[in-house]
């Protein structure tokens, strides 16, 4: 059943008992209300006569004739004969019992014996009884016409609500089944369906603000796992092909190994070639297993590292490496991130090591650690030959080099960059290759800051 009809029928539901509770009270406070009228006139008739039982008929007529109550007066003695002292206007039809003529002495009365009149007796003289009764007949139609008005009532009430139902929830319902078709749409594949519009009470708002969250969410990660695809399909393309090369060096150097006829120098060539290809498969290896371990360490421990200190002493490190480079840092004190030491130091090694590795030995490096409120900033500029203009469009995170030839000459593996933009990322922080005022390559890095734990602030402070 369609919410629109199960809320129109609980609506009309509730009209409609709500109708027959308040009629059902209407008609039993009015017909009380007019039994207690009937019962007072009957009592102020019976009243007259207490205490004068000779003249209790007499009195009771008068009663009746100064106040014009619509009673009928009989005398029943006690062989049951009934004399009639007035009639109202609708007279009894029965005479009720002497044990209900006994039962009535106290209080009005109805009885089953004697429908549509309400009675009460008094004793008369010579043992008779003077009886008192009026007709709740016309109590009897009013009701019957005052449940008829209920009863329309009801109906039109439930027509009404009906009407407001529609008015009410129209827009809501179509705006559910608008949230229904597009998570249908969604679910079917179809992208480019359009969000429905804000609208409708604050309920149905906040379900397509969070429908449209999880659909975000949902196509995020999709996307995400397409890129994450992409990049495994590139990262076992580009790996099997690094271990190929090797692989098939060392293969051809074999076989001219076993040649029989292969003099000492040769031997010692290719030996020398086959060792220099197996050191570089054990880099390759090397790297892609980092690879793996950054991108699986997010539930790793951390805590907070000395970037500042760490940055400082690769550089002094790299200076001594590098002498005839012209090498300019600045560096603010205490800078500190939360990580591992060993992928902070690896990530400035790796950003390091490709200057020296891919740019002249006279090429001037530069390097800048700025702090501002919770954030660092690192810059690496060199002033080597940089990368190929699309390069600098590329995500880093990308298993391909921007040249490929130059880690073969280099004796790197080409996964540089992937490394450094995955400890970036385990790193909370952020990789942007852009090219360098100096005319090589510009890599800046920012990092969230974290306060420097309590020891390292104790030893500033001393």
């Amino acid at each position: 059943m369609k919410l629109s009809v199960r809320l129109t029928i609980l609506l009309i539901t509730a009209t409609v008992v709500t109708a027959v509770a308040v009629g059902w009270f209407a008609v039993h406070d009015s017909t009380q209300s007019q039994y207690k009228v009937i019962d007072a006139e009957i009592n102020a008739v019976i009243s007259s006569g207490v205490g004068h039982p000779n003249d209790a008929a007499i009195a009771a007529l008068n009663v009746v004739q100064a106040y014009s109550y619509d009673v009928s007066i009989d005398v029943i003695d006690s062989h049951g004969t009934v004399t009639q002292v007035n009639a109202g206007n609708v007279a009894l039809t029965k005479t009720p019992s002497l044990s209900e003529l006994r039962q009535s002495l106290t209080s009005v009365r109805s009885s089953a014996n004697l429908p549509g009149f309400r009675y009460r007796s008094e004793r008369a003289a010579g043992g008779s009884y003077l009886v008192v009764a009026a007709s709740t007949e016309a109590i009897t139609r009013a009701a019957h016409r005052l449940e008829g008005n209920v009863a329309l009532v009801g109906v039109l009430a439930a027509l009404l609500s009906i009407a407001v139902a529609y008015l009410f929830t129209n827009r809501d319902i179509r705006l559910i089944k608008r949230l229904i078709n597009f998570a249908s749409e969604i679910a079917h594949g179809d992208d480019a369906t359009q969000f429905p519009p804000e609208s409708g009470s604050p309920e149905l708002r906040e379900l397509r603000t969070s429908l449209v969250t999880m659909v975000g969410s949902l196509q995020h990660a999709i996307e995400t796992e397409r890129r994450s695809s992409r990049e495994m399909q590139r990262f076992i393309g580009d790996a099997s092909h690094e271990l190929r090369t090797p692989l098939t060096v060392i293969k051809g150097y074999s076989e001219i190994l076993e040649r029989p006829d292969l003099d000492d120098a040769m031997r010692t060539r290719a030996l020398d070639r086959v060792r220099r290809e197996v050191l570089r498969m054990d880099s390759l290896v090397t790297d892609l297993l980092f690879l793996t371990e950054v991108r699986e360490s997010v539930s790793l421990e951390v805590n907070p590292v000395a970037l500042s200190d760490a940055l400082s002493d690769a550089l002094g490190n790299f200076r001594v490496d590098h002498p005839e480079r012209r090498v300019h840092f600045d560096v603010d004190p205490n800078v500190w991130i939360i990580g591992r030491v060993e992928y902070v130091e690896r990530l400035i090694n790796n950003s390091l090591s490709n200057i020296a590795r891919h740019t002249p030995d006279d090429a001037p490096v530069d390097v800048v650690l700025t702090t501002s409120t919770g954030h660092a900033t690192l810059l690496v500029d060199d002033g080597g030959p940089g990368l190929p203009p699309e390069a600098y469009e590329r995500d880093a995170r990308q298993f391909q080099r921007f040249d490929p030839a130059r880690s073969r000459e280099s004796g790197g593996t080409g996964l540089g960059m992937s490394i450094m933009a995955d400890i970036v990322a385990t790193l909370h922080g952020t990789l942007q290759v852009s090219p360098s005022p100096l005319g090589g390559l510009r890599l800046q890095f920012d990092f969230p800051t974290s306060p420097a734990p309590a020891d390292a602030q104790n030893e500033v402070l001393a």
